[in-house]
C-alpha cells in the first residue's frame, strides 16, 4: 500500500512537469527565433559594413585640413560618390569612424563602407605625381607646385623666398634655383612647402651623384655653376643635339677670359624674356646678370635648367665633345638652330645674315 501511495503522489508531479516543459519550449523557441532574427540583422549589418558597396563611382576627392566628417559626407553626397549617405553616417558613428584626415583620396567604385571610412579616418591617401619643367622664376614654380599640393601659390612662394630655408639648403638666393631638378615626383597632397623644399634637396643630392660631380670637377665648376651654364644653354636652344656645343662655347669663352655675351642673361636682367631682338640699349643695362657688361658667370641660374641641359653641359667634359667654337648665333633660316664659328669675322658674317633676315621680317 505504501508503494501504491507513493506512486500516486509522483504521477501528478510528472504530469505537471510535462505541461511546464511544453510552455517553456514554446517560449524558448520564440526567444530563440527573435535572437536569430536580431543576430541575423546585426550580422547582415556588419557584413554590409565590411563588404557591402558604399562607393558607387570612381574619382578623386581632396580633403582640406580642418574638414569635418559632416562636411566630407556632404561633399560625397553632393558628388554622388556614396550609395546611401544615411547608412554611411550611421556606420561611421556606430563604429567610431566619424573622423577624417586631410589628403588626396582616390575613390574606387565598389569599395565597402568599412574600407572607405578607414581610409579617411587614418589618412590613407593616394600620392599625386608632381611634375614641373620649363621654370624660369620661383613665382612660376610656386604656381605649378600649388596645383599638386594643398598649399596655395603665395604660401609656397613665401617659403621659396625665406632666407633661413634657403640657407639651410647650403645655397644662396641667387643659386637657389639650382636646387630644383625638373622631373616627376610622387608626393602627398598634404606635403607642406617646407617639406617640398626638403624633398627637392634630397632629389638634388641624388641627382648630383659621384659621376656627375666628377664631370663637373673635370670641367672646373661646382654643381651650382654647371646649373648656371645649363640655364643659359636651355634658353639658347631647345635642340638636344646642339646643347653640348652651346655649353662648350661658353666654357671655351670662360677659359679664355672672354665675356659670355649671352643674350638670355640680358633678358633675365631686364625681366623680359619676350624680347625677340636684343639691342644696344639693352646691353647697357646695369646688372650682374648682364654678361655683356660683366665678365664671368652671372650670380646664379637664370632659370631652372632641365636634366637634358644639365647632362649636355656636363658632357663637354668628355674628350670626344671638345671643339674650338667661341661664337654662335641663330641661323638666318629661323629654324631655331645655330651657326657656330671659331673666329670673330666668321661669326660676324653669320650674325649679319641673321640681322638681315630680322630686318626683312620687320622684327625690331
Amino acid at each position: 500500500m505504501a508503494k501504491t501511495k507513493t506512486s500516486r503522489r509522483i504521477s501528478p508531479a510528472k504530469g505537471k512537469h510535462r505541461k511546464l516543459s511544453a510552455r517553456g519550449i514554446a517560449v524558448i523557441a520564440a526567444l530563440a527565433l527573435i535572437l536569430v532574427v536580431i543576430a541575423g540583422a546585426i550580422g547582415w549589418k556588419q557584413y554590409d559594413y565590411r563588404f557591402g558597396t558604399a562607393i558607387v563611382r570612381s574619382g578623386t576627392v581632396q580633403v582640406s585640413t580642418g574638414t569635418t566628417f559632416d562636411k566630407l559626407s556632404r561633399i560625397l553626397a553632393d558628388s554622388g560618390y556614396v550609395k546611401n549617405i544615411r547608412k554611411w553616417e550611421s556606420y561611421a558613428r556606430s563604429n567610431g569612424m566619424d573622423s577624417v584626415r586631410a589628403g588626396n583620396y582616390a575613390l574606387k567604385s565598389g569599395t565597402s563602407y568599412r574600407t572607405a571610412l578607414t581610409d579617411f579616418r587614418y589618412g590613407r591617401q593616394t600620392p599625386v605625381r608632381l611634375t614641373f619643367n620649363n621654370i624660369r622664376t620661383m613665382d612660376r614654380l610656386a604656381g605649378v607646385v600649388s596645383k599638386y599640393i594643398e598649399a596655395d601659390s603665395l604660401t609656397i612662394l613665401k617659403t621659396l623666398r625665406d632666407t633661413d630655408i634657403i640657407r639651410e639648403t647650403g645655397l644662396t638666393k641667387a643659386t637657389f634655383p639650382s636646387l630644383f631638378i625638373p622631373n616627376t615626383y610622387e608626393v602627398y597632397w598634404t606635403m607642406t612647402p617646407e617639406e617640398f623644399v626638403a624633398r627637392m634637396k634630397k632629389e638634388h643630392d641624388r641627382f648630383w651623384n659621384d659621376e656627375r660631380r666628377a664631370q663637373a670637377k673635370k670641367l672646373g665648376y661646382t654643381p651650382e655653376q654647371v646649373a648656371t651654364i645649363a640655364s643659359i644653354v636651355i634658353e639658347e636652344t631647345k635642340f638636344k643635339g646642339e646643347m653640348t656645343q652651346v655649353a662648350g662655347v661658353y666654357v671655351n669663352r670662360l677659359r679664355a677670359g672672354m665675356p659670355l655675351q649671352a643674350d638670355p642673361t640680358v633678358k633675365f636682367a631686364l625681366g623680359d624674356p619676350s624680347i625677340r631682338r636684343v639691342l644696344l640699349k639693352h646691353l647697357e643695362y646695369d646688372s650682374p646678370y648682364n654678361t655683356y657688361k660683366y665678365a664671368g658667370l652671372p650670380p646664379g641660374p637664370i632659370c631652372v635648367p632641365s636634366i637634358t641641359a644639365l647632362d649636355a653641359t656636363l658632357a663637354y667634359a668628355d674628350e670626344g665633345q671638345k671643339h674650338n667654337y667661341y661664337y654662335f648665333c641663330a641661323k638666318a633660316d629661323f629654324s631655331g638652330r645655330h651657326a657656330f664659328a671659331r673666329t670673330l669675322p666668321e661669326h660676324n658674317r653669320n650674325a649679319a645674315a641673321y640681322a638681315a633676315e630680322l630686318n626683312r621680317r620687320g622684327i625690331r
